[in-house]
């Protein structure tokens, strides 16, 4: 008997809900969108997500901060780098639409984002509906996808005697003194754009390969980037690269 009335209040209090559902159509229907999973999500255009996440590009810095100081009287730490121009630009904005990011990036939303399950919340857990337990959350990336431009500077593998900022003036601040000849396979991916990046650095020196390369580290190791062959590469692999990969991420291949 208990169980039957408890039946008729759940049921009750189910009908009651559903013009709350009903009038929410859209939004639930947006969220479970096929776009949001595998492998929809990698044929994600960025049209295609700013439809819904259109604020994401149209909002500002403050023009003063809380505090009282005007963004015009101060400068952001990103503005003091040589590579940077212009005024103060929102996180995505400084990734997607400033004119030095368009120049040696060709980042896309889904470059970082790779989709939704409403089911879940945490990476690596119980559900397995994604390859790989590959799943990332939505308003979070993968620390992966960061730290590919955001990683340590490994100068010890380089066998430098100290950190680039230190040790940069021996080889006149330019990167390409060494790399010129060293690993010219480089930059290969479909999110960045390595033509004008090698340019850039011939014409702007070290800042603009250090900028990605330690120079805005966000994280204390740094990214094993996979070592794609080259001309005159050495048949031996040094021990400190034996299990690095010797290709990119298949979505990132051009």
């Amino acid at each position: 008997m208990r169980k039957k009335i408890i039946s008729k209040a759940f049921s009750f209090l189910l009908l009651a809900a559903l013009p709350l559902f009903a009038a929410s159509t859209d939004y639930y229907e947006a969220k479970w969108s096929d776009i949001h999973f595998k492998p929809n999500i990698d044929k994600a255009t960025n049209e295609d997500c700013l439809t819904c996440h259109k604020e994401i590009l149209d909002g500002k810095v403050r023009t003063q901060s809380i505090a009282g100081v005007k963004a015009t009287d101060t400068k952001a730490w990103y503005q003091t780098l040589d590579t940077y121009e212009g005024k103060q630009e929102t996180f995505h904005s400084r990734h997607l639409n400033t004119a030095y990011s368009k120049q040696v990036m060709n980042l896309k939303c889904n470059t970082c984002h790779q989709g939704n399950d409403p089911r879940e919340e945490a990476k690596g857990s119980h559900i397995t509906t994604y390859p790989n337990n590959d799943f990332t959350l939505r308003k979070a990336v993968n620390p992966d996808t960061c730290l590919k431009c955001h990683g340590k500077f490994d100068y010890k593998v380089m066998d430098l005697p100290a950190p680039w900022h230190e040790s940069g003036e021996m080889f006149g601040n330019d990167c390409l003194s060494c790399h010129s000849a060293i690993r010219t396979n480089r930059h290969q991916v479909n999110y960045l754009n390595a033509d004008n990046i090698e340019k850039l650095a011939q014409e702007k020196g070290a800042d603009v390969c250090y900028g990605c390369h330690g120079g805005r580290s966000w994280y204390r190791i740094s990214y094993p980037y996979p070592r794609h062959s080259w001309e005159g590469m050495p048949e031996e692999t040094p021990e400190w690269a034996k299990n690095r990969p010797t290709k990119s991420e298949a979505r990132f291949i051009k």
